[in-house]
């Protein structure tokens, strides 16, 4: 019987960023610049704020959201990868994540060689990991190449490893950020039916993805997020449903601001790295 009842307690959780964050390397310096900016919310963009949700055993739970929206920031939070700037985060057991597959690989060792290493920055047993490398290298299937430098690896493969030694040992906690369209049709349909063991086998599973039809085939609860916040939470079917018609209503928006524009003669807005949409006014 679990200790707590929820695999993941985030209670108003908030992650900020500096942006003036520079090179500068003496003490005199780094500490007048801190002295002089700490009091101005100005020089900080919050990825998350006021962050609340708990995830019970056996629950696995979609998040979805657009491009900036604090998706992969929040799953880096769970990881323990970044610490909160406000709040507080509480996870019970084994975490296991997949934030980007095939990072964390020593590229001048052997595939082989990495399962080790991995497997122990996992904390998994030396004895352990050893005794599933066969099953880990059937499954990532890359041949021969196991035993060359995974700098000779495309980043399919790669990532194909990746999977195999994060999934070899189900998590009680699983992180899993845009990781399902991995590699071709035979690999995501063995990926697929990884994920969907370790779902009835009752592991706690965080899945960030565009792809809304994994999160109402994989997912019993599902959030989306904007701009660094919760907006809305329910049932898989009925979160994709509210973030489709948000999407549609924001491009019918878009298309009547650009038809204003171009009726005015206008030019069309500048875009974040400088340039005006191709074909427009100006």
């Amino acid at each position: 019987m679990p200790a707590s009842p929820y695999a993941i307690d985030v209670q108003d959780l908030g992650i900020r960023y500096n942006l003036h964050l520079t090179r500068r390397t003496t003490i005199k310096g780094s500490l007048a610049e801190w002295v002089g900016r700490r009091q101005r919310d100005d020089h900080f963009f919050w990825a998350l704020r006021h962050i609340t949700f708990r995830i019970a055993h056996g629950e696995s739970i979609g998040i979805l959201g657009p491009n900036g929206a604090g998706k992969s920031t929040l799953l880096l939070a769970l990881a323990g990868i970044l610490a909160p700037d406000e709040g507080s985060i509480r996870v019970t057991g084994r975490v296991s994540s997949l934030l980007t597959l095939g990072a964390g690989f020593e590229m001048e060792i052997s595939g082989r060689e990495n399962i080790a290493l991995i497997g122990a920055f996992m904390g998994i047993r030396h004895r352990v990991i050893r005794d599933l490398t066969a099953s880990i290298i059937e499954f990532a299937d890359i041949g021969p190449f196991i035993d060359a430098p995974v700098r000779t690896y495309s980043s399919g493969m790669r990532a194909r490893l990746g999977f195999s030694i994060a999934t070899a040992i189900a998590p009680d906690i699983l992180l899993l950020d845009e990781v399902l369209g991995t590699g071709d049709e035979e690999f995501r349909a063995r990926s697929q039916q990884r994920i969907r063991d370790l779902v009835t086998r009752a592991r706690a599973i965080v899945l960030v993805t565009h792809d809304l039809n994994s999160v109402s085939e994989y997912c019993n609860r599902a959030l989306l997020m904007e701009k660094g916040q919760v907006l809305h939470e329910g049932p898989p079917e009925e979160t994709v449903e509210f973030y489709r018609d948000r999407v549609r209503k924001r491009k019918a928006r878009l298309a009547e601001e650009e038809a204003a524009r171009a009726a005015a003669g206008l030019p069309a807005p500048v875009t974040l790295d400088g340039f005006r949409a191709p074909g427009r006014p100006g």
